[in-house]
């Protein structure tokens, strides 16, 4: 029950965040008598949600029981507290896949006990697990969830050595990414790739833009061209480019950053990274983004070197890859991952596969970190 649950609360992926996902089901005897999920930021609970459709349903909710993938909330916030309508309905028991993390709202398990209501945690679905976790590492970190996208061949490339990568992946797998973008509030990107591939990262052929992305350039030094695509259309979408800040203190830098400004766009400045690299502080950008932008979710479209480091540095949460079944077969075309180094096995970053699935002629992997 709870990964049914946990497919409700799926269907608002970009509608309810920096909200939790979250589903609830009610069952008596065996039988589903009640199904609801938080369907909007600031809307109606899960757990309301579950008790209105059994009303619907003609259903009494009183003695059954209720799965929910994170723990009913034990105080009022946007809405109602929800342990107050699941005591209220005469709710017997609740299973829980995962514990509210929230300083306020949390708690709500021992306000059910304080009833009578039996409350069960269990990790028994691993969906339900999973589905909360965004939210559970925005509240325990302050950074944003952050999905790394990318197109592969069947040997581990991303572009051919001449830097030609239109089109690894097919048509299907290309709209799933313009899906993938409007559901988040930042699509990240590194100056490497705005000089190769001068892209839009808008979200274009999509039924419903649940969320309007913000595009964030990662360009140490400043080198984001006037004429690049995301600074042309600075004024119809948020671009943020995120350079050093000792890079910004400098006279050059402050001028180049006043004609970026006067063409809409919005730039900040972070520490350089420790090491020999001398990129920006990732952690901080990220952390930046969160503050200041309200960024929630963050996904990452980038070549190799940035999406190496955001991995070497755990900040990528979860990877969503398409493979193409191409093999080039060539060792100097451009491999998906760079800039780390992994002399042994054990040296290598663990993720686990959550879900594949078929996109026309690619296939496409979901993982999150092990």
């Amino acid at each position: 029950m709870l990964d049914l649950a946990a497919r409700a609360a799926w269907r608002a992926v970009g509608d309810v965040e920096p909200g939790v996902l979250v589903g609830a089901v009610i069952v008596r005897a065996g039988v589903v008598i009640g199904i609801g999920h938080h369907k909007k930021f600031g809307g109606l609970h899960a757990e309301r949600g579950a008790l209105a459709d059994c009303a619907q349903r003609r259903e009494d909710p009183r003695g059954a029981t209720m799965y929910v993938t994170l723990e009913p909330c034990g105080a009022a916030g946007k809405q109602p507290a929800c342990v107050n309508a699941v005591i209220e309905a005469g709710i017997a028991r609740v299973v829980c896949a995962r514990r509210d993390p929230h300083p306020v709202k949390g708690g709500g398990a021992e306000k059910l006990r304080a009833a009578g209501v039996v409350v069960e945690f269990t990790d028994a679905s691993p969906k339900a697990v999973a589905i909360s976790e965004p939210f559970i590492k925005r509240q325990t970190t302050a950074l944003p969830w952050v999905v790394a996208k990318w197109a592969q061949t069947l040997d581990g490339k991303m572009a051919t050595r001449t830097g030609e990568s239109k089109w690894i992946s097919g048509p299907a797998s290309r709209r799933s990414v313009h899906r993938l973008r409007s559901r988040v509030d930042a699509v990240i990107t590194g100056i490497g790739t705005v000089l190769a591939d001068d892209p839009m990262l808008t979200a274009r052929g999509v039924a419903r833009i649940r969320r309007r992305a913000a595009r964030v350039v990662v360009d140490t030094e400043l080198r984001t061209p006037d004429g690049a695509a995301v600074v042309r259309t600075a004024h119809e979408a948020v671009t943020i480019v995120v350079c050093a800040q000792d890079v910004l203190d400098s006279d050059l830098g402050a001028l180049r950053s006043r004609q970026l400004r006067e063409a809409g766009v919005r730039v900040i400045g972070v520490r350089r990274a420790a090491g020999p690299r001398g990129g920006v502080d990732l952690e901080e950008m990220l952390r930046a983004l969160r503050a200041d932008f309200a960024v929630s979710t963050a996904l990452l479209e980038s070549g190799p070197r940035l999406l190496g480091a955001m991995i070497d540095r755990g900040l990528v949460d979860e990877a969503i890859v398409y493979v193409a079944p191409v093999v080039l077969g060539d060792n100097e075309a451009m491999g998906a991952v760079g800039g780390r180094s992994a002399p042994k096995l054990a040296d290598g970053v663990r993720w686990e596969l959550a879900h594949h699935s078929r996109t026309g002629e690619d296939l496409r992997l979901v993982y999150r970190k092990a």
